[in-house]
């Protein structure tokens, strides 16, 4: 999947917390702009499957947001990753997830910010939400510190310090706890950023008040943080043995798609000759992405690797174009928000109309949670695309938490027996969940059957990262070739 491996080094930082809710998206996507703002080229990461947060940090950097999810991927795809998306930086900073030391339920520290932390052998700031303590706060940060000894937590960030009497009670008594304050940050509003039953709301859907709400974080983190002091403590990151990730190479690593059934009188494949991916030059063979508001959850490598296996990857918006891109032969829809936009997508009924039409070709279509509403007949009350026989409604309650899957049925993402592991975060239902062909069967937390293959089309709630099996977009690329 990478080439021979070698030193990496990019200075870096992981931004922790003890808890959600602390300040990581503020303090991370400030310090992305506050060093972007004096000329270094940044990069931003995100420990974790969110899909939001990034958006935030290409705003502050004016580079791709890049995850790094030692469940989806596994942890020997970390540092390859961060070292392809940090390639030619002068500084990388990695937002974390939860509490510093949360992870996978029931997996002990995988995936868990300091797990990452651990595998980029970098240091962590830890960002304290300070509102409602004093000298408390030593005791936090002590234990936070010394809890595991691999983690090594280099300065402290105090967020929403009241007054000045509180920043001097607060310094006073982590004075005595040997992690230095390299930021204080006062209470200001004007860095939040809205929230509904996801999460933040994407830039996507608020592009204007996101940069004003990003330039102010930067202007926060350059008046109340220490940029040499924190720049110091990137620069002692360890170097990093790995080289980093290539779309390209990891095609060609990965186990190849099963080879076609001979016609008669052809020569049989060589099942010992490896199949290599096409050139990466672009044969007219196009692959429309949904995009625009409502479709804003994407991973920056999965189109890398459909381009690597001879795609050309063009990005249509649902709410706005009202046919598909000329030309297409494949159709990508992952994840977002369709439940807001509902009325728009189904008043778009030419589209819904063209993409049912690609669907019942035969043409391949890989869909994801917002996907698969999209396809449904309907999503709370109004018409969608029609493509699969079930009928989507808001909820009230939320599905969220990784997944050991397992697919179910042969499909133009896989073949039956494929085993990945996936992410689901919704607060939307399907009935039926399952096609009569299911996409998936969810080994844990609980066994059931989940999702959609019908002709072309896999349509399910998991998101995965197909960084952590190639093979899925090469055998997705082949088969828009030969649909």
């Amino acid at each position: 999947m990478t080439s021979s491996s070698s030193l990496f080094s990019v200075p870096r930082l992981v931004v922790a917390a003890p808890s959600s809710g602390s300040g990581k998206t503020t303090v991370a996507t400030g310090l992305m702009a506050a060093f972007a703002s004096r000329g270094l080229v940044v990069s931003p990461h995100k420990v974790g499957p969110d899909y939001i947060d990034p958006g935030y940090h290409a705003l502050a950097t004016g580079r791709v947001g890049r995850n790094l999810d030692a469940y989806l991927c596994g942890p020997e795809l970390v540092g390859p990753l961060f070292a392809h998306g940090a390639r030619g930086c002068d500084l990388a900073v990695v937002e974390g997830v939860m509490g510093m030391f949360d992870g996978a339920a029931g997996e002990g520290e995988l995936a868990s910010t300091a797990h990452v932390a651990k595998l980029l052998r970098a240091p962590v700031v830890l960002v304290v939400d300070a509102s409602s303590q004093s000298r408390s706060v030593a005791a936090l940060v002590h234990g936070f510190a010394s809890w595991d000894p691999e983690v090594r937590v280099g300065g402290v960030i105090l967020n929403k310090v009241a007054s000045d009497r509180h920043e001097a009670l607060l310094r006073e008594a982590l004075d005595s706890a040997g992690v230095p304050v390299l930021g204080v940050l006062r209470r200001a509003p004007q860095v939040d950023t809205p929230s509904r039953h996801l999460g933040l709301v994407p830039v996507a859907e608020r592009q204007a008040a996101a940069v004003d709400a990003v330039a102010a974080m930067g202007a926060q983190v350059v008046a109340g943080c220490d940029l040499e002091g924190l720049f110091a403590l990137a620069r002692s990151a360890g170097a990093l043995s790995c080289a980093a990730w290539d779309a390209g190479e990891a095609l060609v690593s990965s186990p190849p798609p099963p080879l076609p059934v001979p016609s008669l009188g052809a020569a049989p494949p060589d099942p010992h000759r490896p199949e290599r991916p096409r050139p990466q030059t672009p044969d007219g063979l196009r692959i429309a992405v949904a995009g625009g508001a409502a479709f804003t959850f994407s991973y920056a490598e999965h189109a890398e690797l459909l381009t690597a296996a001879g795609a050309e990857v063009v990005v249509f918006d649902p709410l706005r174009d009202e046919q598909l891109p000329d030309g297409t032969r494949g159709l990508v829809i992952g994840g977002g928000f369709p439940e807001v936009y509902a009325a728009e997508l189904s008043a778009n009924e030419p589209l819904r109309k063209a993409v049912g039409a690609l669907a019942h070709s035969g043409a391949p279509v890989a869909a994801e949670c917002a996907g698969l509403l999209y396809l449904c007949r309907e999503l709370d009350g109004r018409p969608m695309c029609g493509v699969l026989d079930a009928s989507a409604r808001m909820s009230e309650r939320l599905t969220l938490g990784y997944r050991d899957a397992v697919a179910l049925s042969d499909s133009v993402l896989a073949v039956a027996g494929t085993r990945m592991r996936g992410h689901e975060f919704h607060r939307t239902v399907v009935e039926p969940g399952s096609g009569t062909a299911p996409a998936w069967g969810v080994r844990a937390p609980e066994r059931r059957v989940e999702g959609f293959v019908q002709q072309g089309v896999h349509a399910s709630y998991l998101h995965t990262h197909w960084a952590a099996e190639p093979g899925v977009a090469r055998r997705f690329v082949e088969r828009c070739r030969t649909s």
